[in-house]
């Protein structure tokens, strides 16, 4: 068995995916991996820039239509040969050999099931990533913008990853330290292979954005740990695979099957109530996407 397989799904981010994999081939990682490429119907030339690459040890899927970030992820998790298997996405950049590092920490922190690294921004600065389990209170707070109060986010810890106002977000922040969270970015989302045996694939109802939130709730139930460990790091680009109407929209589909599948029926209409609300009142700064946004929900 090899001791990592890097899945990475790509949708028309042909130069992103051709930068991608090349960082990872370049910083030339001290274990035994494989690349496993999902292309989810690309009218782009990616499929041909990476096979021209010709390495042994990447293997390629192109589909024949959008199958979505889940099914996509879950056909390379169902190949995948790997001990541990690292779902990556397309719009990064590895920066030094992260891979041999996370699966060494791994190695040392058997109770952990799931992990990433520090995200990056293009200036190098710390990007949030992952954040705790979605509830009404932490809905109500995202959507009435509760959370952009400072120190609120001390009371009512975000569903989302901090942001830049938030006080953990800057300083000895929140993602200079390891520490233990509900849920980690599918950016940079590392899974030993018994967390899989465990608890299955993702599911794929979720079509893009909470599935992979869904999963570490999952996978916690069953006793493990999630974590966050800034040994190294991954340059983010972020958002180059969807317009901004379709992620909104989808994100909060998401929720709302999250919400359906977890917990109490009770709870199913107020969250309903609050997104609706959230998007009529952004619809009147923010324009025609939160207009659509509350339409479709």
């Amino acid at each position: 068995m090899l001791d990592l397989s890097i899945i990475i799904v790509s949708f028309n981010t042909e130069k992103l995916t051709l930068d991608c994999i090349k960082s990872i081939l370049s910083s030339n990682p001290k274990i035994k991996y494989e690349i496993i490429l999902i292309d989810n119907a690309s009218n782009d030339s990616t499929v041909k820039k990476i096979s021209n690459l010709k390495p042994k040890n990447i293997r390629i899927i192109k589909n024949s239509e959008n199958l979505g970030f889940a099914k996509a992820n879950n056909q390379g998790m169902k190949i995948a040969k790997g001990r541990y298997i690292l779902l990556l996405n397309s719009d990064t950049k590895l920066n030094d050999d992260i891979l041999t590092n996370m699966t060494n920490w791994m190695e040392e922190n058997k109770n952990v099931g799931i992990a990433s690294c520090a995200l990056k921004n293009k200036d190098n600065s710390f990007q949030g990533t992952g954040g705790f389990f979605p509830s009404l209170p932490k809905i109500f707070s995202w959507m009435f913008f509760l959370e952009d109060i400072p120190f609120l986010d001390s009371i009512i810890k975000p569903f989302h990853p901090y942001h830049p106002n938030s006080p953990f977000y800057k300083g000895e922040n929140f993602y200079k330290k390891e520490h233990e969270q509900d849920w980690v970015t599918g950016a940079f989302f590392f899974v030993r292979r018994k967390v899989i045996d465990d608890i299955g694939l993702f599911d794929e109802k979720y079509f893009m954005y909470v599935e992979e939130v869904d999963f570490c709730l999952r996978a916690k139930k069953k006793g493990w740990k999630v974590f966050f460990t800034p040994i190294g790091a991954v340059t983010h680009y972020g958002g180059a695979s969807g317009t901004s109407d379709f992620s909104i929209i989808a994100e909060f589909n998401g929720i709302k099957y999250f919400f359906q599948k977890n917990y109490p029926k009770w709870q199913y209409p107020i969250l309903l109530l609050m997104l609706k609300l959230g998007s009529l009142i952004r619809s009147f700064f923010k324009g025609a996407v939160y207009a659509k946004t509350f339409k479709e929900i």
